[in-house]
């Protein structure tokens, strides 16, 4: 794309209000297309694949991904680990409050939640007989919250359910079988409150048959946090940023990347989490293998490191629509949509998924 075509895109946005950009970005979806439950295997989710230089779209199996993807792919994978930051907590009157953890400071034994109902500074709630929060912060419906207990995590390994998206709240999986389900096979670093969906696709199996095809893995850690839920605002469009993230790119990764560079083999990120990783891990000349982001990923973006992209099928007028978009074009994209829906595919977190290359 031309420097012309950015400018003119830049302009085009900065001229819209938020209705009007959102607008963009809406499809109607009937309640049949969201999937409930996972594919089962993992590997037999559909998979749609999309070649950006010759137009053509073809309809598999996750199974059958190594056929798909250019020859010596590298495919970069988020090893984060999906906490069950959910937690009942009981103000002293009786009345329950589900309480989003967020993150947690062992140093300080303080914690940021979410929580939809008014808390006051001061106020002290029980999760067990022996562990409870006091409130010392609030910001609109984010709190800082002061732990009294022996361990927080075995306080959310116990008493904690996992973080589905609201979309799911009717799935018919029992707290046990979601620990197991929305967590990927690779999960290792805990920290995040959703899952890098695109990689729920991926079984052992598969990743034996991509080595064995000549594609190589890495993988990076990003712990996805409330940008997940929450909508877009006006804000997120005047300043271009996103909700902060943590990541970290470990030394093998980077070797990996810096060899793909060089040699020319193509970097294929695995889901938008890996993809801001990467591009904001490599907004300069020198790899920052440790940091934060808040990059907003949208259309007229100039990409840095990836060459393709495995994604699955995003919530209507997202950021991570816009990210998608930034790489195939918004009506390209919806066009993709609309044909995944008249094949029978399932969207969103337990859905299908895509190869755009």
């Amino acid at each position: 794309m031309s420097i012309q075509y950015f400018i003119l895109s830049l302009l085009q946005y900065l001229a819209m209000n938020l209705e009007e950009t959102l607008s963009l970005y809406g499809f109607l979806l009937p309640k049949e297309d969201i999937a409930e439950v996972p594919a089962s295997p993992r590997d037999s989710a559909k998979l749609l694949v999309y070649d950006r230089e010759s137009g053509e779209v073809v309809t598999d199996t996750f199974l059958h991904l190594e056929k798909y993807l250019p020859e010596k792919s590298l495919l970069i994978f988020n090893d984060t680990k999906v906490i069950p930051a959910r937690l009942s907590v009981f103000l002293p009157t009786g009345g329950k409050v589900e309480i989003l953890c967020l993150s947690y400071d062992k140093k300080t034994k303080t914690l940021t939640a979410l929580s939809p109902r008014n808390l006051e500074v001061g106020q002290t709630l029980a999760a067990t007989k022996h562990a409870g929060v006091t409130v010392i912060k609030k910001e609109d419906s984010i709190y800082t919250l002061s732990f009294s207990g022996h361990s927080f995590e075995n306080l959310l390994s116990h008493h904690g359910s996992t973080p589905i998206p609201p979309y799911l709240k009717h799935t018919t999986l029992t707290e046990h079988e979601l620990r197991e389900k929305y967590q990927t096979i690779f999960a290792k670093r805990a920290g995040s409150v959703a899952a890098p969906t695109a990689s729920l696709h991926f079984t052992r199996r598969l990743m034996k048959k991509l080595r064995a095809a000549g594609h190589d893995i890495g993988y990076i850690t990003l712990h996805v946090g409330l940008g997940t839920f929450a909508p877009l605002t006006e804000e997120h469009l005047k300043t271009g940023t996103l909700h902060t993230e943590w990541y970290e790119i470990p030394k093998e990764t980077q070797k990996k990347i810096a060899r793909a560079k060089r040699e020319g083999w193509p970097v294929i990120t695995v889901g938008t989490t890996a993809t801001r990783t990467l591009e904001s891990a490599y907004q300069k000349r020198a790899v920052k293998a440790v940091g934060t982001t808040n990059l907003f990923i949208r259309e007229g973006y100039t990409w840095r490191i990836i060459d393709g992209m495995i994604t699955n099928f995003h919530v209507p007028k997202s950021s991570l629509l816009m990210l998608v978009s930034a790489l195939i074009g918004r009506e390209k994209l919806l066009a993709l949509y609309a044909f995944a829906k008249q094949k029978g595919f399932k969207f969103f977190s337990f859905g299908d998924g895509m190869l755009l290359k």
